[in-house]
């Protein structure tokens, strides 16, 4: 059961922060109501929140998960590969070593932990734009003493894995349709999403109740089907900055 989660609210220069979004502008009321929400879904689902403040100067700080990845043994703090995004982790890093030991990763390797996703003893990390081999590799060494195996995944579409492929619970992943044949997870139970619904992708399965966006009726009517407890929340201003549901916490 995961019992805590780091959060941190936006802050008011959010709209300035990386995106490859076109369209309308964030508004922020809406991205704040937003984060509301999903703050109060994990709070109803058992889940103690570790509340940050804005982080003045990083406009996407709140997108928390990228900044550490979390086992019950470590946590490793991340080095983003988006220079603009360094520093983001150094408040996270003191908040979690009121739980676990700490190690980070070193130059030359990047990671952001939207990359890392974690089922069972099993560890993929995208390689993408924010994180590279060596970043891979220091992860992979660091996990290795705690019995993890790690695969590298290549990340041709999308920002991080995690916006392609999710674990929604008991070996089951949902992906977007153009992954389903990839070698690394042909020993896993599969949904396919249909690639116009691609950032359906990105749910978050936690104590048994698995979060989902809203806006995705098929993705919704398969995840429905499996009989899984869903929650459904509103991610349009947040998915506008790149961002999913996975992204705005960090779970242990």
């Amino acid at each position: 059961m995961i019992q805590h989660a780091i959060v941190r609210d936006p802050g008011p220069d959010a709209a300035t922060g990386l995106t490859t979004q076109s369209g309308a502008p964030l508004c922020f009321e809406q991205l704040q109501h937003q984060h509301t929400a999903y703050c109060d879904a994990l709070a109803t689902l058992g889940v103690e929140l570790i509340r940050l403040d804005p982080a003045p100067g990083f406009p996407d700080a709140y997108f928390v998960e990228d900044t550490a990845v979390v086992t019950p043994e470590i946590a490793v703090i991340a080095r983003s590969g988006a220079l603009e995004r360094r520093g983001e982790e150094q408040s996270v890093a003191r908040v979690l070593s009121r739980y676990r030991n700490l190690t980070e990763i070193h130059a030359p390797g990047t990671l952001d932990g939207g990359d890392v996703m974690i089922v069972g003893r099993q560890v993929f990390i995208g390689l993408s734009r924010r994180t590279n081999p060596q970043g891979a590799a220091q992860l992979a060494r660091v996990l290795a003493h705690y019995d993890y195996q790690c695969t590298r995944v290549t990340v041709d579409d999308g920002l991080h894995l995690k916006s392609s492929v999710t674990c929604i619970g008991d070996r089951q992943l949902l992906l977007i349709a153009p992954w389903a044949a990839r070698p690394e997870f042909e020993d896993y139970d599969k949904i396919l999403v249909d690639p116009l619904e691609a950032h359906a992708c990105n749910t978050l399965w936690i104590n048994h109740h698995l979060i989902i966006p809203q806006g995705y009726p098929q993705t919704r009517a398969l995840l429905k089907a499996t009989g899984k407890s869903l929650v459904e929340l509103p991610t349009r201003q947040i998915r506008q900055m790149d961002g999913g549901l996975t992204c705005l916490s960090i779970r242990f």
